[in-house]
């Protein structure tokens, strides 16, 4: 179980999982985990990948020195209740105030299991229907996912995927920012839940 902005990482055999625990309220900026519902019945949210293990290398055709294509994704324990679902990927280890924005996608529908590899960099989605992407944090060409590219000589650079199960409809659009979402989530979500993937130049 993981309770902190740096959790300890386990393999893809153990992949990240978070505990839910209904009733609190998230922070306005990264909504926690635990909440816990009527009854202290307990759901675990967890999201892995195909393409690389938690704390893994992300392979190079998920990178801007390869395809670029977004990785595949799954997930499983989408508590009762859930509306929709969302997911930023972001890097804390970029050079920069804030972490940089990799993807934005929000408006995923709540029966979703996961994500294709390669989603289109599109507004709207047809898998999974009705999802919408934000902006990266790139200056350009910056709709849907755009993968690792840290600076050469810089490191490891840390990926994290973090899947949030939200128990409302987001007022959000295409073309939302990771600030934004953030803001429309707060107080909606009911379970968390991150994988992380490495990569350096």
């Amino acid at each position: 179980m993981f309770c902190s902005n740096r959790p300890a990482f386990v393999g893809l055999a153990a992949p990240v999982v978070l505990i839910v625990l209904f009733g609190c309220s998230p922070s306005p900026k990264e909504p926690r985990d635990a909440r816990e519902r009527a009854g202290g019945e307990r759901m675990t949210l967890t999201i892995e990948s195909p393409a690389f293990q938690n704390n893994a290398v992300v392979p190079r055709k998920h990178t801007g020195d390869g395809a670029d294509f977004s990785p595949p994704l799954t997930w499983t324990g989408v508590p009762t209740g859930t509306v929709e679902l969302a997911l930023i990927c972001d890097d804390p280890d970029a050079p920069t105030p804030e972490p940089w924005v990799h993807w934005v996608i929000a408006k995923i529908p709540a029966s979703a299991v996961g994500l294709p590899e390669g989603v289109p960099r599109t507004g709207t989605l047809d898998t999974p229907t009705g999802a919408v992407q934000g902006v990266s944090s790139w200056p350009s060409d910056n709709l849907g996912y755009r993968g690792p590219a840290p600076p050469p000589g810089h490191g490891t650079h840390h990926y994290y995927f973090k899947l949030y199960a939200l128990g409302s409809a987001l007022p959000v659009s295409t073309g939302l920012t990771k600030a934004q979402l953030l803001t429309a989530m707060e107080g909606h979500v009911l379970a968390q839940a991150e994988l992380i993937g490495t990569y350096e130049r």
